[in-house]
């Protein structure tokens, strides 16, 4: 199963030099029932699309969390036994918990498949999402526009020879 990991640069580089993505639980997004449910697709590029979506909104929370670190979202693709990932079928019905799974141990840097990381350009709009997260998620209208501006730019693909080179 192809699982979406969000974390931060700092994140990504820890695990690079750990040989994993972890510790175990891990918190990740992958293509679910529900997921397929929400979004009325039966084309897995946009179910997974949307997955990695979902995974890059909570790498912009975590950088909401670490001020010090690079204004970058930064999603790890891994590829992991199915029974490796739980969900969640009663958060369903919470848009909140779209695509949501658990990996029930830390994963090798061996099973990432890709990182996708926010460009350079996209660190000031990243930094002013970042910042509006707590003001949008009291019902802020405007500060949600800035968080939602935050989706315009496109993650890059980075293969996972390239990792040192992101993270250097």
């Amino acid at each position: 199963m192809r699982v979406y990991i969000p974390t931060t640069l700092p994140g990504l580089a820890e695990a690079h030099k750990a040989g994993e993505v972890g510790p175990a639980p891990v918190d990740a997004y992958a293509v679910t029932p529900a997921l397929r449910e929400w979004y009325v697709s039966d084309d897995i590029e946009e179910l997974e699309y949307a997955a990695l979506t979902r995974a890059a909104q909570a790498s912009l929370r975590q950088l909401a969390l670490q001020p010090e670190a690079p204004r970058r979202r930064v999603v790890v693709v891994v590829e992991v036994a199915d029974s490796a990932v739980s969900y969640d079928p009663s958060r369903s019905l919470d848009p909140a918990g779209l695509g949501e799974v658990r990996l029930s141990a830390a994963v090798p840097m061996t099973r990432t498949a890709a990182v996708h990381a926010d460009a350079d350009d996209a660190e000031p709009d990243v930094a002013a999402a970042a910042g509006a997260l707590g003001a949008a998620d009291a019902g802020d209208d405007d500060a949600q526009f800035v968080v939602d501006g935050v989706e315009d730019h496109e993650l890059l693909w980075y293969a996972t020879q390239e990792i040192p080179g992101l993270i250097g």
